[in-house]
């Protein structure tokens, strides 16, 4: 935290995915425990995601689905940042799964794109030699802004030192791509349902912040992929900030509706 008259940081804008399936023991949802040691939520469980590039915002994008418009309305903020963050989602989520959301003109997604040329190009992303505009010209697709869907909307608190101002989308896995483990920035990477997901978080095995086993416990209703896509949140989003309480026996994250979220001390490794 920072010390007592210090300015607040400006919060960087990000975006996050929630990559659901459904399993054999319902919905799930991919999870990535982030390396020990990270700048921002080491060991933390989290979904793919990260800030916003400046290439992110490149109006060359081929772009299919709801327009940077639609979605502006849906997140609360002009055209130019809903298609930074638009696109951001979906670099992210290929920089750091495998799972491409984008397709050939005419509605369908990337079959499977793994391989040696896939695995250049995913590189070049990850080190800002490529962007996401660059890439999908180069092997004829759209982004599929239609496989998205606005989920949550979370702004760090004031004294945080490293703040992000973070819109979560909802994606299914489209047909035919199976996420990697792939990011040089997780350890682990699995399929949890949300209710196994906030156990393992409340055993004290699966450390994470607030905004993850929030949107845990947002998704562990609903029964399928279909539900969940088929979800409507207020539009638009309404942000979220947190204060912390801590009480004699914990540590507590109060959000504006006075939900209380407990801050579990990770067990030792």
């Amino acid at each position: 935290m920072t010390g007592p008259g210090t300015r607040p940081a400006t919060p960087r804008q990000a975006a996050t995915v929630l990559l659901v399936r459904d399993g054999t023991s319902g919905l799930e949802v991919y999870l990535l425990r982030r390396t020990r040691g990270m700048p921002f939520a080491g060991g933390m469980t989290a979904y793919p995601g990260g800030a916003v590039d400046p290439r992110d915002g490149d109006v060359d994008v081929a772009w299919a689905g709801p327009s940077p418009a639609d979605w502006g309305a849906a997140l609360g903020c002009d055209d130019r940042l809903a298609r930074e963050l638009v696109c951001a989602a979906v670099r992210e989520t290929f920089e750091e799964s495998g799972v491409l959301l984008a397709g050939p003109a005419g509605g369908n997604s990337v079959a499977d794109p793994v391989g040696d040329d896939w695995e250049e190009q995913r590189q070049a992303l990850l080190r800002r030699d490529l962007s996401l505009a660059e890439l999908l010209a180069a092997r004829g697709l759209e982004l599929r802004s239609d496989l998205l869907r606005p989920f949550a909307h979370w702004i760090a608190p004031p004294h945080e030192p490293r703040r992000y101002d973070t819109k979560f989308f909802a994606a299914a896995v489209p047909d035919g791509q199976e996420p990697r483990n792939v990011s040089g920035e997780a350890d682990e990477a699995v399929w949890l349902t949300p209710s196994a997901a906030l156990q393992e978080m409340a055993a004290g095995s699966r450390p994470m912040l607030p905004p993850t086993i929030h949107t845990l416990g947002q998704l562990e209703p609903y029964p399928d992929v279909a539900a969940v896509l088929a979800g409507a949140p207020p539009e638009p989003l309404h942000p979220i900030t947190p204060r912390f309480e801590t009480t004699a026996d914990a540590r507590w994250a109060v959000l504006p509706d006075g939900t209380r979220i407990k801050l579990v001390v990770p067990l030792p490794s």
